[in-house]
């Protein structure tokens, strides 16, 4: 049981007991999802947080003009939901969808809360989920300020090769916040190199 991918993740950082364990799991519920599946849209109710056992999902921001801006990525041993929402009980301002199929973990907002109350050492792991998750868009805000383009596409391969690897280039161009057209030229002059 503890070599469940979720309890590896867990035990990155806290550890629990066999009871503690049980607990946990219980709280759990295991989906499998297919590809283009939204276990999240905007306006709805954000009350499950995820946990990505195998696939690749994407939370993307969607504006007047029907433009997406990719927020994040999450692929194998990654949590992801609309944080903000989900903490503040709030409708959804993302999308949440699979790029392919995905084996999923969801936990619900009270089931997150029972578990920090019963379980206290969760609120230490959860703390350093979202330690990480501020520390990483922090940077990532950063980044967009202070280097060009091609420099912010040569930092995301370097970081998340997987990433690379499993989602489209418009969806890359997304995230960077540049055209489709311009990451296509930045990676062909790449491949000149």
């Amino acid at each position: 049981m503890q070599s469940s991918p979720v309890l590896q993740n867990v035990n990155k950082h806290i550890q629990l007991t066999e009871d503690e364990v049980m607990y946990f799991l219980s709280l759990l519920h295991q989906q499998v999802v297919p590809k283009k599946h939204f276990l999240l849209k905007e306006g709805c109710a954000c009350n499950q947080l995820y946990f990505v056992e195998s696939g690749t999902l994407r939370a993307y921001y969607l504006d007047r003009n029907g433009k997406e801006s990719t927020i994040m990525f999450a692929v194998n041993d990654w949590w992801i939901t609309d944080m903000y929402c989900f903490i503040n009980r709030l409708p959804a301002m993302l999308h949440i969808e699979t790029l392919e199929s995905a084996s999923i973990q969801q936990l619900s907002r009270d089931g997150f809360d029972a578990l920090c109350s019963r379980i206290p050492k969760f609120e230490r792991f959860f703390r350093i989920i979202m330690q990480n998750a501020y520390t990483r868009e922090q940077l990532r805000v950063i980044q967009n300020l202070s280097l060009s383009a091609e420099e912010r596409y040569d930092q995301f391969v370097a970081k998340y090769p997987q990433i690379v690897q499993q989602v489209t280039q418009k969806q890359i161009a997304s995230y960077l916040g540049i055209t489709p057209e311009f990451l296509s030229s930045i990676r062909a002059a790449r491949a000149k190199k």
